[in-house]
């Protein structure tokens, strides 16, 4: 099917006016295709000319507008011509669909663990022609009605309230006018835990098999829930628009979350099955917030067309930190941000496939590549800075004059600067030109002459306005750092002084993290940066210690080896487990597995391990960090670690006191020891038996490609190109268990293959599968210049499917980037 273009959409935009979708879905045809009946009324601004409706059927049954048949022939690339048409017209399109297993379009899954049958829609981002005919682009929006037969001992909901009738048929309120990609439904013998809050009926849902965790972890769900609608309704002073709020959590999805009004769709990994840790239930809490942030922007106000993704993503993601640490129990979301969610934003804006926050995209194909760091992470920190520079009340209000001007319809960036314009008393155009027209990231150094201190600014390609904190730390005799000084600093230009800052053991640029910027210490502060990191009592001031030193060695500015240095030292007495999680995937995933040279990598995990040992042991019995650092030493291991690895298995007692090994535990020592070559296909399997659910299926594929055998990585290979039956997640499971630091030799030929077959797979494979596959697939361990070049004449091929060649660019990039550091750290050896 050809990609939307945004000439199209102008023209269809200005055309058409669509006025209401009645889609009638019989969901008991069998378990390959369903019936699809959409009715959709429209009217039309030049009458007598010539436009197209976008459908996916597996066979298109009928179609008719105002009365008169459409030849079915006319159909092409998934695209029906609508001529002649009239000022008022009906369009009726009748068709066969097909079940997917891509988690796109209406998905349908069969649980393992009892053999029920799940189904979801998922319509983003131009996947809604899967299930149903539409003019699928943002800016028409349009009330929709929804009928469902399905099997009565099913539960079906969708965004409208429902009414089960008789016989497995659900009829749903016609919705407030959203856009196509907005529509979903979710059908199947799913639990459901109901509440109501400030008159707003809420749901959870999840399958059967997930009822014991559901119903347990439901009050912090609805609780998170309850305290988001409160903050958001004071906050812009408009109540929630969609009437009911049901949040299912579903199988197989790709993503993390999806914004459906009135039914949010999330992947159900977020209903915890093992145990978790304190950091991972705050960050179902930021998303949750976050896709309630939608339920404003991008659902209330939606963005005219993809260009405008940041109205949506940038918005979102801020206000759902912003809220999960001002109206829930997670008060240092800022914090996992910093050291997360921003560092993904710095890496790709670094990359050659980095963009605008709000830049042109020529079509919907584009569109889905750049839901990227640059669209989330790097746009909130954008509007944290855009908060801080015209003040917090006048950022509020303008976002409640947007939503009063635009509310049921479509915005742009000029309207959003408009209110904001007006509200703050300042002509903000100058500085969305620099910070949301211009990509690439600015470095703020210090630099210390005595007790003088300047930031010096690297432009990226511009000079940006930030207005940041600088504070100094000193480590007292008690062995505790404080804040000894802090001053508010404006810089525009290549640099800025620091009056009247007291220096001390370590001065920090952008501490509260106000705008965004990459931070570098002065070399009095790095030098100190071990004794005083451990010593700072604030989790947000260690975060961004530990995100400046991490960037540095990503940029091959320090050593490999320091950075393990620090973590050796400060991973033992960090108490934060997000920020021990991050650091430590920091650490062994690129530090010790791709910078350091390949005769150091061995003993550079073997340090994390004996740091995660540490941290392990000194951790309260039953704590998150004791979890957290549990995992660490696990995935840090040796095959010299499979004699307490297999005895953990054997014998849970054997494990530290107040450690579960439960399912997740079990499948990372399953999946390790098969890596090592001490677990075969018999032990995955008795692992399988005994955890035989959705998850335990993508955690066995994941260890049978992990295994260093010839006949295993075949089998992996095979199944990536070739094999349409598995699905999304079996799929991406087996890719992140393919290529392991230490196999180079067992999978030295699929550098060549990958070059040879990953354009087949591209190029029949669902393009977000195909994108997520290219990226985890991706020969990252072949570490050499060969490969590097290699990779880069394939990534210049502009043929490539646009989500795949993307990934491709950005791990070229990220192949660069280890040879860089692993000269690095070879010199400093």
């Amino acid at each position: 099917m050809p990609s939307l273009t945004h000439a199209e959409a102008i023209r269809r935009g200005s055309l058409i006016t669509v006025a209401a979708y009645d889609v009638e879905l019989d969901l008991t045809c069998g378990d390959a295709t369903f019936r699809s009946t959409t009715t959709i009324t429209f009217g039309c601004a030049e009458p007598g000319v010539e436009t197209f409706l976008e459908c996916k059927p597996a066979r298109l049954r009928s179609a008719t507008l105002n009365g008169a048949a459409i030849d079915p022939h006319s159909y092409g690339g998934g695209r029906l011509p609508l001529r002649r048409l009239a000022a008022q017209n009906i369009l009726t399109v009748e068709a066969d669909m097909a079940y997917t297993n891509t988690g796109t379009g209406l998905h349908r899954f069969v649980d393992p663990a009892d053999g029920n049958t799940y189904l979801y829609a998922q319509s983003f981002l131009d996947d809604a022609p899967q299930w149903f005919a539409c003019f699928d682009q943002p800016d028409l929006k349009a009330p929709v009605t929804l009928r469902v037969k399905a099997d009565p001992a099913w539960i079906v909901a969708a965004n409208g309230a429902e009414t089960r009738l008789a016989d497995g048929h659900w009829r749903f309120a016609t919705t407030r006018p959203l856009a196509t990609y907005f529509v979903t439904l979710i059908a199947g013998p799913y639990h459901v835990v109901r509440d109501e809050h400030d008159g707003v009926p809420l749901g959870i849902y999840a399958r059967a098999a997930l009822k014991p965790q559901l119903e347990a972890q439901a009050p912090d769900i609805f609780e998170v829930t309850r305290q988001s609608l409160d903050y958001y309704h004071g906050l812009f002073g408009v109540r929630y628009p969609f009437g009911k709020y049901d949040q299912a959590f579903v199988p197989e999805f790709t993503m993390g979350a999806m914004e459906n009004p009135g039914c949010v769709t999330f992947r159900d990994d977020l209903i915890f099955t093992s145990a978790a840790t304190e950091d991972e239930y705050a960050d179902r809490a930021a998303i949750v917030a976050h896709e309630m942030a939608h339920m404003w922007f991008g659902d209330l106000v939606t963005m005219r067309w993809w260009d405008d993704l940041w109205l949506n993503e940038s918005f979102a993601d801020y206000l759902g930190n912003r809220t999960t640490a001002e109206a829930t129990r997670y008060r240092d979301a800022w914090t996992s941000f910093a050291l997360g969610r921003k560092a993904w934003g710095y890496a790709a804006d670094q990359r050659p496939s980095t963009h605008p926050v709000a830049g042109t995209v020529h079509d919907t194909d584009q569109a889905l590549v750049n839901f990227d760091g640059i669209s989330y992470a790097k746009g909130a920190s954008v509007l944290k800075q855009l908060a801080t520079v015209i003040g917090d009340e006048a950022f509020i209000a303008g976002l409640r004059e947007h939503f009063d001007r635009h509310a049921y319809a479509n915005a742009t960036l000029a309207d959003l600067l408009d209110v904001l314009s007006e509200a703050s008393g300042r002509d903000l155009s100058e500085w969305a030109e620099l910070w949301l027209r211009t990509s690439g990231v600015n470095t703020l150094r210090t630099r210390r002459d005595g007790a003088t201190v300047q930031i010096d600014q690297t432009a990226a390609p511009e000079y940006r306005p930030h207005r940041i904190e600088v504070a100094a730390y000193t480590v007292a005799e008690d062995g505790a750092a404080a804040q000894v000084s802090s001053v508010s600093v404006e810089i525009g230009g290549a640099a800025a002084p620091v009056p009247g800052l007291i220096t001390g053991d370590l001065v920090l640029a952008n501490d509260r993290d106000l705008t965004y910027a990459k931070v570098r210490l002065d070399p009095v502060s790095r030098a100190n940066l071990g004794r005083v990191l451990p010593a700072i009592d604030d989790s947000l001031t260690r975060a961004l210690l530990w995100g400046a030193a991490w960037d540095a060695t990503r940029d091959a500015e320090m050593p490999a080896g320091d950075f393990l240095d620090l973590c050796a030292a400060g991973l033992r007495s960090e108490r934060h487990v997000g920020i021990f999680a991050e650091v430590l995937g920091y650490a062994r995933d690129f530090a010790a597995s791709r910078y350091l040279p390949p005769w150091q990598r061995a003993d550079g995990l073997a340090r994390l391990a004996d740091s995660c040992r540490h941290a392990m042991e000194q951790a309260t019995p039953g704590s998150s960090l004791q979890l957290a650092a549990a995992r660490g030493l696990i995935s840090c291991g040796s095959a010299g670690d499979a004699g307490w690895m297999s005895s953990w298995l054997e014998d849970a007692a054997s494990a530290p006191d107040a450690l579960r090994v439960d399912a997740d535990l079990r499948w990372m020592l399953v999946t390790q020891l098969a890596a090592f070559g001490v677990a075969g296909e018999a032990d995955i399997d008795s692992e399988y038996a005994r955890d035989h659910t959705a998850a335990g299926a993508e955690r066995a594929a994941r260890a049978r490609a992990a295994r260093p055998d010839p006949d295993a990585k075949s089998w992996a290979w095979r199944a990536l190109i070739h094999d349409a039956s598995l699905s999304n997640r079996i799929l991406f499971a087996i890719a992140r268990g393919f290529w392991r630091p230490g196999q180079e030799q067992v999978t030295a030929s699929y550098v060549d293959r990958f070059v040879a077959d990953m354009p087949t797979l591209a190029g029949w494979r669902d393009p977000q599968v195909a994108e997520v596959i290219g990226q985890r697939v991706f020969p990252s361990f072949a570490i050499d210049a060969t490969t590097l070049a290699t990779m880069r004449v394939m990534s210049d091929d502009d043929s490539l499917p646009t989500g795949f060649r993307r990934s491709l660019i950005d791990e070229t990039d990220e192949l660069a980037r280890s040879l860089a550091a692993r000269a690095v750290a070879t010199r400093s050896v």
